[in-house]
């Protein structure tokens, strides 16, 4: 065992990440940001050397996070890094000792995902077509509303990844899995009349992106939440909606008409049906909301 500073490990083990897990160097910014801080509370409590972290100070700092007010999905995500850096550590015998092993994680508050009724969906979508910007902001809304894409695979796309004859748009999700999602007439037509205006955009590049911004390149998810939060606005709903509430809206409607939990699951491209199941959640919910508000019974004196 020797006396490791925690910089110098926690340097060889975020390059660990990418060189034995072939994780992203998003993932590998992200874990590094997360030991980073964590190494910034030992170093006020005068502690640089790996061997001289305690059990306590873990536990001390997760404390500290849950005072910061962090959400439990994040508190459990910055312990989850922590556990891993300190196994890594004790893999390769720069200490005797993991004092992470036995701390618990902490229980998760399942919070229910946000979701705009139909008639703000109907509200959102209605967009007045006249420049070629009109006719893109239209076709991603009724996409990621038909569709339920991420906002990372739809602009991904590419314009043939859609196939208007048989109404389908093939996207690769998550650990690269493909699928084919059906889409709806409104969606479609507002694909066709897109791709009249496409052109318009392109700047002469010789592009396959289905979504360009004003530079004729790919839009970016920035671009579109500027996109998205300028239409909210004007529309008077609630700007701090993101492209995955459309998503949620998507899964929750389908689900409120009678949609199969499975058929769901398939085109959301979940790999586990429990991820699925927080939007009968949602539905559990307003059923009991409709109850209170509707029923003859429920009247408030």
């Amino acid at each position: 065992m020797t006396n490791k500073k925690i910089q110098s490990t926690i340097d060889e083990y975020v390059d660990s990440l990418v060189a034995e897990l072939y994780l992203s160097v998003n993932t590998q910014q992200s874990y590094k940001k997360t030991l980073e801080k964590y190494q910034d509370f030992l170093q006020k409590k005068n502690i640089t050397n790996i061997e001289d972290i305690k059990k306590e100070d873990i536990v001390s700092y997760i404390d500290n996070l849950k005072r910061k007010k962090l959400e439990s999905s994040s508190i459990a995500h910055h312990l989850t890094v922590i556990k891993n850096y300190h196994k890594f550590l004790l893999q390769n015998e720069y200490i005797q000792t993991n004092v992470a092993a036995s701390i618990e994680r902490p229980k998760l508050t399942k919070k229910l995902p946000n979701v705009l009724s139909i008639e703000e969906m109907l509200n959102l979508l209605d967009i007045t077509l006249d420049t070629p910007f009109d006719y893109r902001n239209k076709c991603m809304l009724e996409l990621l509303y038909g569709t339920g894409l991420r906002i990372s695979e739809l602009i991904s796309l590419t314009i043939n990844d859609i196939d208007t004859i048989n109404c389908t748009v093939r996207c690769v999700g998550k650990g690269n899995k493909e699928r084919i999602v059906p889409i709806n007439d409104y969606a479609i037509d507002s694909i066709k009349k897109y791709l009249e205006k496409r052109p318009l955009l392109l700047k002469k590049k010789n592009t396959k992106e289905l979504f360009l911004n004003s530079r004729g390149d790919k839009i970016s998810r920035e671009g579109f939440f500027k996109v998205l939060k300028k239409l909210l606005m004007e529309k008077g709903l609630n700007p701090n909606i993101s492209p995955h509430t459309l998503r949620h809206s998507f899964a929750t409607h389908l689900l409120e008409y009678g949609a199969d939990l499975r058929v769901i699951q398939e085109m959301l491209g979940h790999s586990d049906i429990s991820t699925t199941r927080i939007y009968t959640h949602i539905t559990n919910k307003k059923i009991r909301e409709d109850y209170e508000k509707y029923h003859p019974r429920n009247e408030k004196e």
